[in-house]
């Protein structure tokens, strides 16, 4: 894939992406939160917490701190670094 040649316009396209990546990731933590709250069942949840690890995990938070988050389900802790994180 690294000889592969993109236009200038999918160049800034791919340069603006990254360049905003770590706002992109605020944003999904940021809805992943109300998805959590709202979800009904066990099922669902459990998928959605998978995805805020990951999300937390590509925002560099304390592994530590993802660990406690995740294991508990704590979306108070959850909210309140999101709010750090914004």
């Amino acid at each position: 894939m690294a000889d592969r040649k993109y236009s200038p316009h999918q160049q800034r396209i791919i340069k603006n992406y990254y360049e905003n990546l770590e706002n992109i990731q605020n944003q999904k933590l940021g809805e992943l939160i109300a998805d959590v709250y709202l979800a009904e069942t066990d099922k669902k949840k459990a998928s959605l917490w998978k995805r805020v690890e990951k999300v937390l995990t590509h925002l560099k938070v304390h592994p530590k701190t993802v660990a406690y988050i995740v294991k508990n389900r704590d979306i108070e802790t959850l909210s309140e670094i999101a709010s750090e994180l914004f």
